[in-house]
């Protein structure tokens, strides 16, 4: 028994690794590198695609042909073409990812970006679309941060994402964050940064493991080009809106609601800059939010968000905190749809085009609940919530 917990422990302490290896054979010390690798025996599984990859390359660049009869022997010329000027072994690059004990071949980095995105135009133009890639985006949080971060990736943004969270992966957070029980523990950052590694190797993840604070705060913002707020963290957030006043950054934030979510939007990059938090929480400080109790935080965040916004169950489950619940409750599905939401939000605002610079709400229950809008049913909401504020302190 002894020897087996020894053997289990000496494996998960190396299970830290977040960033992939990226090969390019053509060089000698990349070949060595991969050879030895490959005979420690650290490779379980080999991912060649690559000439599927070169198919749709051609298809993508040539996209007049691909109807045309003889697009065949055009796709045979290319590739024949391509395999006499050097081995399709040597092409591209081979990526290896430790945590999955995979290695992967793939086009280099400008044909495998334009092949991964092909399917995006014209819903984001080419011009967008290489701005949006080339943005630094920061994000603080990865509850609702996780699917952002997946949502900004998956649509082809962020070549250079930075990503603070202190947290690690709990069971309790699976009910939100699109992961699986073998990243139990896992530091969210270093857990999101490998799920964003995987849709795109050539990312550059940068990763504050112990969260955002005074000290590290300003290194967070160097060369940033948009914030993404998903702190629970409310005097941390009150940071985040300084830093980004002072370098004239936009503020992106979404918070569950149920199944709904609301979304934030400060603008401290146009010259008609908006109080902190859109001075819904009024006149505070750093140190004041620094030192409220969960509870406080609570009152405050939903000081923020407007009780009336609060849906019906958001508000009884408020209520029971610390009664027959631990914490304020949320949904995958409101974290999946939030985290569209804000990717989408930080694609305009990156791309300079009009988008709403306060708050909107996205609602399931208004748009899928029958009569939700009906004189009957906003009365009786506008008693729940009266009521709900007396109970709450608000």
């Amino acid at each position: 028994m002894d020897d087996l917990y020894k053997k289990i422990y000496r494996i998960t302490d190396c299970n830290t690794i977040y960033r992939p290896q990226i090969f390019n054979l053509g060089e000698k010390g990349h070949y060595k590198q991969l050879k030895y690798i490959l005979d420690k025996g650290s490779i379980h599984r080999v991912n060649d695609d690559y000439v599927e990859q070169l198919k749709e390359l051609f298809a993508v660049k040539n996209p007049t042909l691909v109807y045309s009869p003889n697009f065949e022997d055009k796709l045979k010329n290319f590739l024949k073409t391509n395999k006499s000027r050097v081995s399709l072994f040597s092409q591209g690059r081979w990526i290896f990812y430790p945590w999955l004990s995979t290695l992967v071949h793939v086009l280099e980095e400008k044909d495998f970006q334009l092949v991964r995105t092909a399917r995006n135009c014209y819903l984001i133009s080419p011009k967008e679309q290489e701005i949006f890639y080339n943005s630094v985006i920061g994000i603080a949080g990865l509850s609702v941060g996780n699917s952002v971060a997946l949502a900004i990736v998956l649509q082809g943004g962020a070549r250079h994402i930075r990503l603070a969270d202190f947290d690690k992966l709990a069971l309790s957070n699976t009910n939100r964050i699109r992961t699986g029980i073998q990243n139990l523990g896992l530091p969210k950052v270093e857990m999101t940064a490998r799920q964003i590694y995987e849709i795109n190797p050539y990312t550059k993840v940068e990763i504050f493991s112990e969260g955002l604070n005074p000290k590290n705060i300003e290194r967070f913002f160097k060369d940033l080009d948009i914030v993404i707020d998903e702190l629970d963290n409310i005097a941390v957030k009150f940071l985040i809106r300084e830093q980004a006043k002072k370098h004239k950054l936009a503020v992106v934030m979404a918070a569950d609601n149920g199944d709904n979510g609301v979304v934030d939007i400060e603008r401290y990059d146009l010259k008609s800059q908006p109080e902190f938090f859109h001075g819904r929480i009024g006149k505070v400080t750093y140190e004041h939010l620094k030192n409220l109790d969960k509870f406080g935080i609570g009152r405050t965040i939903t000081k923020h968000i407007g009780s009336e916004n609060v849906t019906e169950r958001m508000q009884k489950s408020l209520l029971e905190m610390g009664k027959t619940i631990v914490s304020w409750p949320q949904l995958g599905g409101a974290a999946l749809l939030n985290g569209s939401v804000v990717a989408y939000c930080v694609r305009k605002i990156l791309n300079k085009e009009p988008l709403e610079n306060n708050r909107a709400l996205v609602s399931l229950d208004e748009k899928l609940i029958p009569n939700y809008n009906s004189p009957e049913e906003t009365e009786r909401r506008k008693v729940i919530t009266d009521n709900f504020k007396k109970m709450f302190e608000l």
